[in-house]
């Protein structure tokens, strides 16, 4: 690797989501200087920020649910009595099978009894087609942040790095927004994903008036993994599924701290969320089912081949969303982005509305999906009718077309989640195999196969199929595994099928493995190329350390004495490298410690204010005979007649150090499992040079066009807005 292009990766290394507050010498003076009712409240500033965080996200998703709900049933009709409100508010407290006179259909708004199909599908595909062009011109305009999942760039930020503006108030206010509208048009995405994005937009907005927490990215960083938890506890409320997620899926780091503040976040939000009670049903589980059968030995296998399926959609699902994505950055597409979602929601409101399978939400359609067959259940989809080829059919085609749909969908310039139209994918095909075995079981109920079975009581229940193939379909598309059971025991509350959701999980996970180990966010970060380096099992090419590593001729090192206060200040103003290695001299270059570019801009800063240093004061990084005074001083102030500043309390003197000869291996599982954001090379205690994070990242992913992993790198993947560094500020 070249001096220049080694220097240009080595100039911002990312902070370590589990560096220790205490670790940095500022730190260590702003806590010292507290007194015990100082640090007390010091310590219960993360728990207010946590509190208040569930309290908003949990407010903010029973706004979008409400506002959704209202959207969506536009397309439709509106109430009479009351513009704003959606049909289930308008026709509340009706009995079952009594006409809701309140509500009124398009076909009756403008008096078209006999051609009232072609004026509800035109009706349909216009609200369709506006709410998601307005959605896309709301983030293309005020908020490019606002587009996609948002997971991946969280993954980033938790992983070590800064996006800068990310998680600003303009992106909350348009991802609500935006998702409104998005999951309204009835396009195949889902709110779940952005959810987390706004918690964790919370989560920043409200650290802001606490600088221990906005000025610390470690604390930072910790906060907004428990923020992420409480994002799934509101979008599907299950609170331990989402502190599960935020360990499986987001976190890079995950101390115990972590866990029990993601747990307070996460319930504090799911108690919000009920308090609020948006759909009025008095319950936190969103598809609650009560079976009143169990499951079978039998019915082992079927569940065993969900799982397959979903593992193969999972699969087919990442490559194909991934070719349409880099079809649409490498054409002129990528030019009108607007355009694109319009016709998008276009063909789907067309393909949508004929197909009774496709018509409704996904939230609504996985609802009916899950739910046995009885004598009083509603059936609005016909999916208890004793015709089962029909509906057979059209599960599958609408699965086909779903899968389509949704990877078309998922990468344009909207809010959009992918994690409920896998599951309405999952749960259309798992639905259409219980049905197929139903109907056999039918038809041979004296088979040994069914021996098991009860005469005169149904045998197969299709809506646990439904269940077992949503699950199926989320592992192979996220490659999660534990956090995707919770959730799904807890989307319905079937504790009695845990067993089967756990055999279909793991096969998807195996089967999904096989064909690639990145899940569909892994995927994104990859295409995005943001500097995200993942515990994957990629082989790691066998190179000594020595071969990528920055040399030391070609880094900006500061020498233990001959420093001027001013000449370190010129140093930070012409330099934006985000630490400095200290040596004895340039010509020997014996490895004193290393000091970051914060912490030197600090001490500087304080010397100046609080120790009387001039321009021409010595600052220096040596022994405590050099400066004639007590070793580690926490303020930096002029010692002796020379006026000396001591600045060694600032410099970390113990950095890790490894021989160049290292394997390229060894260090890229440190940076990996320890969080680290560089590592010194020294033979002999003379340094050799230096190797960050991104250098790794740049080794391990090869150099590519396009966005750029270094500190002052911006990702043209939203439009040049998106400043990717190491600072400790956004």
């Amino acid at each position: 690797m070249g001096g220049e292009y080694v220097r240009r990766i080595s100039v911002g290394e990312p902070q370590p989501a589990f560096l220790k507050a205490g670790m940095y010498a500022k730190e260590r003076l702003r806590t010292r200087s507290l007194s015990g009712l100082g640090r007390l409240l010091d310590a219960s500033q993360v728990w207010v920020v946590l509190l208040c965080t569930g309290v908003a996200a949990g407010l903010i998703a029973a706004g979008i649910d409400i506002a959704t709900n209202w959207l969506g049933d536009l397309k439709h009709g509106y109430c009479g009595g009351a513009f704003y409100l959606s049909r289930r508010f308008c026709c509340l407290g009706l009995e079952a099978g009594e006409t809701c006179r309140e509500w009124v259909p398009w076909r009756a708004a403008v008096g078209a009894a006999r051609s009232g199909y072609v004026v509800e599908y035109f009706f349909y595909i216009v609200f369709s087609i506006l709410f998601a062009a307005t959605a896309s011109v709301l983030v293309g305009t005020y908020a490019i942040y606002a587009k996609h999942s948002g997971i991946p760039e969280i993954k980033t930020v938790l992983g070590g790095f800064v996006i800068r503006r990310f998680m600003g108030a303009q992106t909350l206010i348009i991802k609500s927004l935006g998702l409104c509208l998005a999951v309204a048009s009835g396009l195949w995405l889902g709110k779940e994903g952005p959810l987390v994005h706004v918690a964790c937009c919370c989560a920043n907005i409200l650290m802001k008036p606490f600088p221990s927490l906005s000025k610390n990215e470690a604390r930072k960083r910790e906060v907004l993994s428990a923020a992420s938890a409480a994002g799934i506890s509101v979008a599907f409320g299950s609170p331990i599924g989402g502190v599960l997620f935020s360990l499986e899926q987001l976190s890079y780091y995950f101390p115990d701290k972590a866990m029990w503040q993601s747990f307070v976040s996460a319930m504090v939000a799911a108690v919000t969320l009920q308090f609020m009670n948006p759909f009025r049903t008095g319950k936190l589980v969103l598809y609650q089912v009560k079976y009143t059968r169990g499951w079978h030995d039998f019915e082992i296998i079927p569940f065993a081949v969900l799982g397959v399926i979903g593992g193969l959609y999972g699969a087919f699902f990442i490559r194909l969303n991934m070719r349409i994505a880099q079809y649409r950055k490498t054409t002129i597409i990528r030019k009108y982005p607007i355009t694109e979602v319009t016709i998008v929601a276009l063909i789907t409101a067309l393909i949508n509305f004929p197909i009774i399978f496709m018509r409704p939400s996904p939230s609504a359609l996985v609802a009916d999906l899950f739910q046995e067959c009885s004598k009083t259940t509603e059936d609005p989809l016909g999916l208890c009718v004793d015709k089962t080829a029909p509906p057979i059919i059209l599960l599958l085609l609408s699965s086909v077309l779903g899968i389509l749909l949704a990877s078309a969908t998922f990468g344009l310039q909207v809010p959009a989640g992918i994690i409920l139209p896998s599951m309405a994918i999952g749960a259309l095909y798992g639905r259409s195999m219980g049905m197929v075995l139903q109907a056999f079981q039918r038809t041979h109920p004296t088979s040994w196969i069914f021996s098991s079975c009860t005469p005169d009581v149904e045998c197969v229940t299709p809506g646990v199929f439904a269940i077992i193939g949503a699950a199926s379909a989320l592992g192979g598309v996220t490659r999660m595994t534990v956090s995707i059971v919770v959730i799904m025991f807890e989307l319905t509350g079937a504790l009695t099928y845990v067993l089967p959701i756990m055999i279909a999980v793991m096969l998807s996970k195996w089967v999904g493995d096989a064909f690639g180990k990145r899940g569909i966010y892994e995927s994104w970060i990859r295409f995005k190329q943001y500097p995200f380096l993942d515990n994957r099992e990629d082989p790691v090419p066998d190179v000594a350390v020595s071969e990528v590593m920055t040399r030391t001729e070609d880094l900006i090192v500061i020498t233990e004495q001959g420093n001027t206060l001013a000449a370190l200040d010129a140093l930070l103003a012409t330099q934006p490298y985000k630490g400095f290695p200290v040596v004895t001299d340039t010509r020997d270059a014996v490895l004193v410690g290393y000091i970051s570019r914060s912490e030197l801009r600090f001490a500087l800063d304080q010397a100046r204010r609080g120790g009387g240093a001039g321009d021409d004061t010595e600052c220096v990084f040596s022994s405590p005979a050099a400066v004639a005074g007590s070793p580690f001083p926490m303020t930096p102030r002029v010692r002796g007649d020379a006026g000396v500043v001591d600045l060694r309390a600032w410099m970390d003197a113990t950095p890790i150090t490894l021989a160049p000869g290292a394997s390229l291996l060894l260090v890229a599982g440190l940076f990996q499992k320890l969080g680290l954001r560089y590592v010194l090379f020294a033979r002999h205690g003379v340094l050799q040079g230096l190797l960050t994070k991104k250098d790794v990242f740049e080794v391990l992913n090869g150099e590519e066009e396009g966005e750029a992993a270094g500190s002052d790198s911006q990702t043209a993947e939203l439009v040049g807005m998106i400043i990717i560094d190491g600072s400790c500020t956004e």
